[in-house]
């Protein structure tokens, strides 16, 4: 980098870059539960440790990678689901996902954030550009203490609409050692928990279409700023409210950018899950990271940011 550049740096760039840098040693201290041997066995590995973080800086700072894991794409939403509905129509819908969600036993007398939802009625609150409509998530935790077995929540429930025309390729191999949220998205749906009342929220999503044709990592780096990858959680609960979204061969598949997923349980995540839609059953896996096809698509949400 040179003189240049580093001194077109703002100062408030560089005070959020240090402070990234606090809280991800301090994060890492308490995950990796270092002890007084684990401490001074980095310090003696500080040159290799600084290479790394090095190494990590310059692949995440720099653009446009993956540009040729792109595909032309002319798959979209065939079934009848309505990408860009007025703002009444939005709202209107909010309350027939929260019918559906409340018919799950945690869920029963879960509720949205009513006062946040006038916001956005009043025009106080938009719709972020990028996205196509607002829908309710809830929070994983209300239905287990491991995002794993949460997400066995609506999978099992998309095979009970759909009288067992569902098929899970990764049935018992959920738990932690295999699948995990992206740190991107982990931070934004804290964001997103922060600036709602409520066990269900309130999310701005595109359910594809706007990355369609992108593998999962070139969708991951052309994320706008305050977008991020929608977990298998997070668009199992989506086509459980919205079903009309995959029910025929050529709907665009869904892949799941925002979770991470790793074959062997070995450490290695270069995986993430997908919804697909084949003879007549939604099914669920997990690809790789790398592989561009027209028929998918990662679906996104975005956190609002204050005017």
């Amino acid at each position: 980098m040179t003189t240049e550049s580093i001194t077109s740096i703002t100062d408030g760039q560089r005070k959020q870059y240090f402070r990234f840098g606090e809280d991800a040693l301090e994060r890492a201290l308490t995950e990796a539960g270092l002890d007084k041997e684990g401490i001074q066995k980095l310090i003696g590995n500080g040159g290799q440790f600084q290479a790394d973080m090095v190494a990590s800086i310059k692949r995440l700072s720099v653009s446009n990678q993956f540009a040729d894991e792109e595909k032309e794409s002319t798959h979209g939403y065939l079934s009848g689901y309505k990408p860009d509905p007025s703002l009444d129509e939005n709202l209107a819908d909010l309350e027939t996902e929260l019918a559906r969600l409340r018919q799950i036993p945690e869920l029963a007398s879960a509720d949205y954030d009513r006062d946040y939802a006038e916001r956005i009625r009043t025009g106080e609150i938009t719709l972020p550009v990028g996205n196509e409509r607002w829908t309710l998530i809830p929070k994983w935790e209300l239905l287990s203490k491991t995002y794993g077995v949460a997400v066995e929540r609506p999978l099992a429930l998309i095979s009970q609409d759909r009288d067992g025309n569902f098929h899970n390729y990764r049935e018992g191999k959920l738990g932690a050692s295999y699948l995990r949220q992206g740190a991107r998205s982990v931070e934004m749906w804290k964001q997103l928990a922060k600036d709602q009342k409520g066990d269900i929220l309130i999310v701005p999503i595109q359910a594809g279409i706007v990355h369609r044709g992108r593998s999962v990592r070139r969708a991951r780096e052309v994320f706008r700023a305050h977008e991020f990858g929608l977990g298998a959680f997070a668009v199992g609960m989506f086509i459980l409210t919205h079903p009309e979204r995959l029910k025929h061969l050529d709907d665009l598949w869904i892949d799941c950018a925002g979770d991470e997923y790793s074959p062997h349980a070995d450490g290695d995540f270069p995986r993430a899950p997908l919804f697909h839609f084949d003879d007549g059953q939604v099914r669920f896996g997990a690809y790789w990271v790398s592989d561009a096809h027209s028929y998918y698509g990662s679906a996104s949400g975005s956190v609002v940011v204050s005017q």
